[in-house]
């Protein structure tokens, strides 16, 4: 695992890093963030690592833009995680196409907001795509969500950040399965959803139970 002892996990994000962690589930949300503490906690817990959410429900980045220096750059974290996007394409999609975020401000928002959190913390990141829980890649939302993927992939390059495909992790379970088996909206997932998430987050950071 790549995490040190006593370093400081901040994820950052829309609705699912939110998950409930500002009310009914707080702090962590009952998402994939709770289920990754729970699960390097009980396999590590002697490296007593400080976990902080702070995914805000329906986000894109330019929301991300104006909390960054509170809730980004002012937890001061060692290991920052983000995964954003699925509001940017979405909203373009549902009625509300003022509200989506074009790709080419979506990548340079988010470099530049990656650049001052590394530059302001010294962190380390953590990037992970937004994905569709749609299996036909021509389908349009699915064929403008790849194409946000596609820029995460090359900002994880680009800043030698954690890549986590959590596209590729739907779409092999896609293989056997049906989007309503992990989302009701193709979006939002459930327990099972998360649980893939939280898997392929694991799986890019090295985590093993013994290790």
């Amino acid at each position: 695992m790549i995490f040190e002892a006593g370093q400081r996990i901040v994820f950052i994000g829309d609705s699912i890093t939110d998950c409930g962690r500002r009310d009914v589930a707080a702090p962590y949300g009952s998402g994939y963030v709770s289920l990754v503490r729970a699960l390097v906690t009980a396999a590590h817990p002697q490296t007593r690592l400080t976990w902080v959410n702070r995914g805000i429900s329906g986000d894109t980045v330019r929301d991300l833009r104006k909390r960054w220096e509170t809730d980004a750059i002012g937890e001061r974290p060692d290991w920052l995680c983000v995964m954003i996007g699925i509001n940017d394409v979405w909203r373009g999609f549902t009625g509300r196409e003022d509200e989506a975020v074009p790709v080419d401000e979506y990548e340079s928002t988010l470099r530049d907001l990656l650049t001052g959190a590394v530059t302001a913390t010294g962190c380390r990141l953590v990037l992970g795509d937004p994905y569709l829980i749609e299996p036909d890649r021509t389908e349009p939302q699915r064929a403008m969500s790849d194409r946000y993927g596609a820029v995460v992939r090359r900002l994880a390059v680009e800043f030698d950040a954690v890549h986590v495909p959590t596209q590729e992790a739907f779409d092999r379970a896609l293989a056997h399965t049906t989007p309503t088996d992990w989302a009701d909206d193709r979006v939002h997932p459930n327990l099972p959803g998360h649980a893939l998430l939280a898997q392929a987050y694991l799986t890019a950071l090295g985590w093993q139970p013994d290790a």
